[in-house]
């Protein structure tokens, strides 16, 4: 889970995340690739970007979360920094929710300033738990 949002804030998400599904450039049989993107982390990517009142971003790994299909200079998903990329090959974040990220080939590499940790391509975080809430086993039967 990267967020959790209920109530009137969500409803109020709830068109922007549809008007974004609706307009999705890559809808169609054939347009996704696993690298460097786009892919299922490029469509989770582009919703976020939508509403970056979320405050939220893809974990770093998440291969295709940077794909963009233009370079790009501008603010980070979340929406709390800065960021320039070549089409998500070759990218470069500052940003409180992203941390340092430097992206190469679609390898992220970096540090998470809000919940202290080292990220490493391929792996993920190294650090400190940063909140993200996980599914509680299911009970035995």
């Amino acid at each position: 889970m990267l967020v959790d949002v209920r109530g009137p804030e969500a409803a109020a998400f709830i068109p922007r995340v549809k008007a974004v599904i609706a307009d999705y450039s890559y809808n169609n049989f054939g347009d996704y690739r696993i690298w460097p993107g786009p892919n299922s982390n490029t469509f989770t990517a582009t919703v976020l970007r939508a509403v970056p009142q979320l405050e939220a971003t893809l974990p770093s790994n998440a291969v295709g979360k940077d794909f963009r299909p233009y370079p790009y200079v501008g603010l980070t998903d979340s929406g709390t920094g800065i960021e320039a990329s070549l089409w998500g090959l070759l990218g470069v974040k500052l940003g409180w929710v992203e941390g340092i990220e430097v992206n190469f080939l679609g390898l992220v590499a970096g540090l998470d300033l809000r919940h202290p940790a080292v990220k490493l391509p391929g792996f993920g975080r190294v650090g400190i738990n940063d909140g993200t809430a996980v599914a509680a086993p299911a009970p035995a039967k």
